[in-house]
């Protein structure tokens, strides 16, 4: 439960600040973020192919 109330308050955090970003910016970080995700899920599913 506790890690939920931090999650939603960091999420929170995170829509407030984009919310006063320009809309580049906040558009560069959500792609710079999505990047990353896919990196790593790109990662994650070559590392489970390894170790079965």
């Amino acid at each position: 439960m506790l890690f939920l109330v931090a999650a939603l308050l960091l999420l929170g955090v995170v829509l407030g600040s984009a919310a006063h970003l320009p809309l580049p910016v906040t558009l560069a970080a959500a792609g710079a973020i999505g990047l990353w995700l896919i990196v790593f899920a790109i990662r994650e599913r070559i590392s489970s192919h390894r170790r079965a």
